[in-house]
């Protein structure tokens, strides 16, 4: 087992990287403190794999854990399930020592942490994900959240979990396209802060797209090392951590305006990423040929790199570009790359300049 542990002071917390690791859970929870009656959130397609394993381990520890399973997909991650979910809290008399085990993907584990974070004014809880993308991603950093009509993420706080377990086994049951997804967030890591880390994805793409376990494993420590590095310098995304949100603007952007249903958020934030790569080329003088790799590795992750839209689609992409949580007096501020391995945020885009990118890889048809 690997563990990278998050430096926040007091509220530091590991990530534990292995196999093998659900069966213990319990224990594991025990020994950081979290015991008595607590809430295991995940949904319907988690749920049949792995809730009964994990209620068991609680149960085993002493705790007393109530089970709560949401919707699959993206639409549940709104203030409607937020509500059923207290109300379960509720019912089942959760109280101040109490905690919460969000199982699942982003999706579960955004929801989950909010429900901890805003149900009496703040509960532990603990990550069990189990998605490639939750793992290198949405479980660390203490950012949870539910959308909006109006954009994603809209609605949130920052509450860090008391501990993340990344059981590699977990990703045996993830359908290809999922784990497609999570490699969009992998190529992240690589473009903003480690030329050499994004220059042994694109020696191993093959091993990675077969799970290889020592690759993977070692991929993933990367990918929150990254992360934990960029947390304990700006919690709460003052600064550097805006780093993180690379191909995000014009990808969370892409999944509001498709209802949160047409796109994986990996495939949306692929094309994202790319079309940041040209920008960044167009302003930042990234190299050329920095952007031909970042597309063609997108591209031998099975990722989008170019999706044709309407024009009513496209003109609610700009729109939807324009209610970022990055928006600043008015104005988007971008997360640019000058060249792989390293970022800026805060990055002006002018009109045109976004307009002819958007043209380039989203073709009004």
């Amino acid at each position: 087992m690997r563990t990278v542990r998050v430096d926040l002071g007091d509220r530091s917390y590991p990530i534990q990287i292995g196999t093998q690791l659900l069966k213990s859970v319990g224990d594991t929870c025990k020994h950081h403190g979290l015991t008595g009656r607590c809430a295991v959130i995940t949904d319907a397609h988690v749920a049949p794999l792995y809730a009964a394993g994990i209620m068991t381990s609680l149960s085993q520890a002493g705790c007393q854990p109530v089970l709560l399973t949401l919707p699959w997909g993206e639409t549940a991650k709104s203030l409607k399930q937020v509500q059923a979910c207290y109300d379960s809290l509720a019912k089942h008399r959760l109280e101040r020592g109490s905690f919460v085990v969000a199982l699942g993907g982003g999706v579960v584990g955004d929801l989950a942490g909010f429900v901890a974070a805003t149900y009496l004014r703040g509960l532990p809880f603990v990550q069990i994900p189990t998605t490639l993308l939750s793992q290198v991603d949405s479980s660390v950093g203490g950012k949870v959240g539910v959308n909006l009509k109006a954009g994603k993420n809209l609605v949130g706080a920052f509450h860090q979990p008391r501990l993340v377990v990344c059981d590699l086994d977990t990703l045996n049951s993830l359908p290809d396209r999922e784990y497609g997804s999570g490699l969009a967030e992998v190529i992240k890591y690589g473009i903003i802060a480690d030329a050499r880390f994004f220059g042994g994805l694109e020696r191993d793409i093959s091993a990675l797209l077969k799970k290889e376990p020592k690759v993977l494993a070692s991929v993933i420590a990367r990918c929150c090392e990254i992360k934990a590095e960029v947390v304990a310098q700006d919690e709460t995304e003052s600064g550097r951590r805006a780093l993180l949100n690379f191909g995000h603007t014009i990808g969370h952007a892409l999944e509001a305006i498709s209802q949160y249903g047409q796109f994986l958020h990996g495939e949306a934030i692929s094309l994202g990423q790319v079309a940041a790569a040209d920008l960044s080329h167009r302003l930042l003088a990234m190299p050329a040929r920095d952007q031909v790799r970042i597309r063609e590795l997108f591209e031998q992750a099975g990722l989008p790199v170019r999706y044709p839209l309407s024009k009513a689609m496209k003109k609610r992409l700009v729109e939807a570009t324009a209610l970022d949580k990055k928006v600043k007096e008015g104005e988007v501020q971008f997360v640019l790359s000058d060249r792989i391995g390293h970022a800026q945020w805060g990055c002006r885009v002018l009109k045109e300049d976004l307009d002819e990118v958007l043209e380039e890889y989203f073709p009004t048809t």
